[in-house]
């Protein structure tokens, strides 16, 4: 099968992880969701069509796939925030519009080429909607980042069979397990110290090459322990997944850690999703559950949102960082290359990108070069490149955010001024 995967106007809402990359990049389960669909789908055949401003980071990322490439037509076209079912088939599935609620999971055979359509992708969709039969699609669709920290478990579950058959028989290398043995995998090459417990009577536990788990930490089902990623004495709880490369330590519940980011030392990160290249200082403490467990409001994209939910944590976009001890408070977004000191007391819920706090306040970073340096030098650690396509990017994205950020830090002195007087 040959598909596209495509990007609508629900991607506004997944800040701020989706700012920096394509919705089909999100972590959820075992891995993103492109593999996820590749995979489930049964694709031979990927490409995608993403936001023009994203077109070459995702051409760096993924050099053999066609992006946004005229020349490239599927027969299929799928949404990158659907999260499909372990059995969806869509070889034989006739032209129509798949359907999750009013959401369009999925196009096969469009009336027009998404490519040859005069308008955006949205007034595509509304064609195929408005020409094509519609047939109810399984599966779910992420419309926000709490809906893939929510899934998060399910589709860890979901992955058990995959992830056992990738790596062959179970393996039980000296771990303590509570629960069915068979829902342990770890993969041949990951290190595993002694004194290390997984309990799997709620899900499997998944642990991938290279990886790291010392001594004294206790994996909670379902969980995810990616590529070369350690996990550093720590309480890694139910419905976690962490990316590859990461350092894990403290205790981290019900939570999604994109690749290549820090938690090393104690403190609790909970029902939270963590860009790339994020570094949690020392005692960094995340509150997920209001005190008098009221509904938590979240801020996306400048809207003020009801969750309907009780424990949200908070959404760290990439490259941001937090000083010793720093207090997240419930329900923060956090944008991209934002640097966040601990003052004593929560931290403001809404730091946009390029922003720091310092002393409780949120002010703007304006010197990029240092910004750009830090990040080349973080990821030199990693053996990873910043290249000048990054380098343009973030500054288109510096640009982009700039009235939100000034904004958000006015409004945020005129409080300041207002309870001084």
């Amino acid at each position: 099968m040959k598909i596209g995967v495509f990007e609508d106007a629900g991607v506004d809402l997944l800040e701020p992880i989706a700012l920096t990359r394509p919705a089909f990049a999100l972590r959820c389960g075992a891995s993103t969701m492109l593999e996820r669909q590749q995979r489930v789908l049964g694709a031979k055949e990927i490409g995608a069509w993403v936001r023009p401003a994203l077109a070459e980071l995702a051409r760096l990322v993924h050099p053999a796939m066609p992006i946004n490439d005229s020349d490239w037509r599927p027969n299929v076209w799928v949404n990158a925030r659907w999260l499909p079912p372990a059995n969806a088939d869509l070889d034989a599935a006739p032209p129509g519009v798949g359907l999750v609620g009013q959401e369009v999971a999925y196009v096969v055979t469009p009336p027009v080429a998404l490519l040859d359509h005069p308008g955006d992708v949205n007034n595509w969709i509304a064609l195929c909607k408005s020409e094509l039969p519609h047939v109810t699609a399984d599966g779910t669709m992420i419309d926000y980042l709490w809906d893939a920290v929510d899934r998060n478990g399910d589709a860890l579950i979901q992955d058990w069979q995959w992830f056992q058959q990738l790596h062959g028989a179970i393996k039980n290398p000296g771990i303590a397990v509570i629960g069915p043995s068979e829902q342990l995998v770890v993969a041949n090459d990951a290190t595993i110290e002694p004194f290390v417990s997984a309990d799997t009577r709620h899900g499997p536990v998944l642990i991938d090459r290279g990886a790291v788990v010392q001594s004294f930490s206790r994996l909670e089902g379902p969980c995810y322990i990616g590529q070369e990623s350690w996990i550093l004495g720590a309480n890694l709880r139910g419905g976690s997944s962490i990316g590859p490369r990461c350092r894990i330590g403290g205790e981290v519940e019900a939570s999604i850690v994109h690749a290549n980011s820090n938690k090393y030392h104690e403190g609790f990160l909970g029902h939270s999703y963590v860009g790339e290249w994020v570094n949690l200082g020392a005692a960094t403490q995340t509150s997920d559950l209001r005190n008098d467990y009221g509904t938590v409001r979240v801020a996306i994209n400048g809207q003020r949102l009801s969750t309907g939910r009780t424990k949200v944590g908070s959404y760290l976009g990439d490259h941001t960082k937090t000083g010793l001890g720093a207090l997240l408070n419930t329900g923060s977004v956090v944008g991209a290359f934002c640097n966040l000191l601990p003052s004593g007391t929560l931290l403001p819920a809404i730091v946009p990108s390029f922003c720091e706090v310092n002393y409780g306040a949120v002010r703007e970073r304006f010197d990029l070069r240092q910004v750009f340096t830090t990040a080349t030098t973080v990821m030199h650690r990693r053996g990873c490149e910043f290249t000048e396509s990054h380098r343009d990017f973030f500054y288109t994205l510096f640009e982009q955010t700039a009235d939100r950020r000034r904004k958000t830090v006015h409004d945020a002195e005129i409080r300041r001024l207002k309870r001084s007087v």
